[in-house]
């Protein structure tokens, strides 16, 4: 009867993760293990070490328990619009009991723990987006949906852009950016979008960015005019990376990050600390693991049971594609430095949970992947 059981349990077990993508789960734990070593300090006190630990094991834990759902309740307008709802409810809870970390208000403190909803809310963008853009796929071409999906986006972009948090803000827009190209745009409004966006960034210089914020774009420009002040952390970015060379200096014998001359190195900073430590081909190896996951999220978007779950797939690659641009650009010296995190690789709980999350759901949405049946598919464009 025991053995009966026992077997049982084990099928119903096997049954429910017999879905997951095993290669592109395999692809983040290279990234997990990089950061780890990276911001260990093999000596003396080890605590974003350890607490990124208990951070992986939480993440993993979400990721398995999202991947066995059905998430096509998420196609129900009332569904995203609460999740809009409550985005909008938490960033602006920001601005009354929300605690100031580094300059800006982006976080919620629980007792030992923190919390960053511009973290979240970059998941409840696509899946916002991916609602509407499924629901109106016929008609997308018309250039009220790129301006009514933008003004949703605004909306969330502009209470993070507001903690100040700049560099979630930009994520956000390219994700909206990246989600209405591959919906099926014409170059005649993307070129629209384009000079809206050149005149909303004029606007913005002249009336929205602080000092500080316009001081970072400039040093961007001439980066070793002002490298005691805020050209500092990207002038020391680019000696860490620089000073990899081909094989690096070795683990835990990185001057730049362990001698403290790159600040954060363990969040805004640890791909170069990263680069310092392992060299050309530590970074080469970092790439192929990210192009794997790339890969796989798109593989399996491209598989999804309706167009909702096809967008879903594609936003999520988008974020993860942009997080890593803008945060190895920043680390280069080609992008100013805006604070952004490199996916499964930066210490923080907030977006690491926000990641194996996204995973998971596309993982949950891996289960019903076929083709969908007309009334299903004729049910996803009625309300909205």
């Amino acid at each position: 009867m025991e053995t009966r059981r026992f077997f049982s349990e084990s099928q119903r077990f096997l049954g429910s993760i017999r879905h997951i993508d095993w290669v592109l789960i395999a692809a983040t734990l290279p990234l997990l293990a990089a950061g780890l070593v990276t911001m260990n300090s093999f000596v003396g006190d080890n605590y974003f070490f350890e607490k990124q630990l208990i951070w992986t094991v939480l993440a993993l834990s979400i990721f398995f328990v999202l991947s066995v759902i059905d998430f096509r309740f998420l196609r129900r307008t009332g569904t995203i619009m609460a999740f809009f709802v409550g985005s909008l409810v938490l960033l602006g809870g920001l601005f009354v009991v929300g605690d100031v970390v580094n300059g800006a208000r982006s976080w919620f403190h629980l007792g030992p723990f923190s919390f960053q909803p511009s973290d979240p809310v970059k998941l409840v963008t696509i899946l916002l987006l991916a609602k509407y853009f499924s629901k109106r796929h016929v008609e997308i071409a018309h250039i009220r949906h790129i301006l009514v999906s933008g003004a949703y986006v605004a909306l969330l972009a502009g209470l993070v852009f507001f903690e100040p948090d700049f560099g979630s803000a930009i994520i956000i827009v390219l994700v909206w950016f990246g989600m209405v190209f591959v919906s099926g745009i014409s170059k005649k409004h993307l070129a629209a979008v384009l000079l809206t966006a050149a005149i909303v960034s004029g606007g913005s210089w002249l009336y929205l960015l602080h000092d500080y914020q316009k001081q970072r774009i400039i040093t961007f420009i001439h980066p070793l005019t002002d490298i005691q002040g805020a050209g500092y952390n990207a002038y020391q970015s680019t000696i860490a990376v620089g000073s990899g060379e081909l094989l690096g200096k070795g683990l835990g014998y990185g001057t730049q990050s362990r001698l403290q001359f790159l600040p954060e190195y363990q969040t805004d900073f640890i791909f170069a600390a990263f680069a310092e430590e392992w060299g050309f081909v530590g970074v080469l190896l970092l790439f192929v693991c990210f192009i794997v996951l790339i890969w796989r999220i798109l593989q399996n978007a491209m598989r999804g049971a309706t167009n909702f779950e096809v967008l879903y797939g594609v936003g999520l690659a988008v974020l993860f594609m942009s997080h890593f641009a803008v945060h190895i650009g920043m680390n280069m010296g080609l992008l100013p430095v805006t604070g952004t995190t490199v996916p499964f690789l930066s210490y923080g709980g907030s977006h690491l949970l926000t990641e194996y999350a996204g995973l998971g759901i596309l993982m949950g949405m891996r289960r019903y992947n076929r083709p969908a049946h007309k009334d299903d598919t004729k049910n996803e464009f009625v309300g909205v």
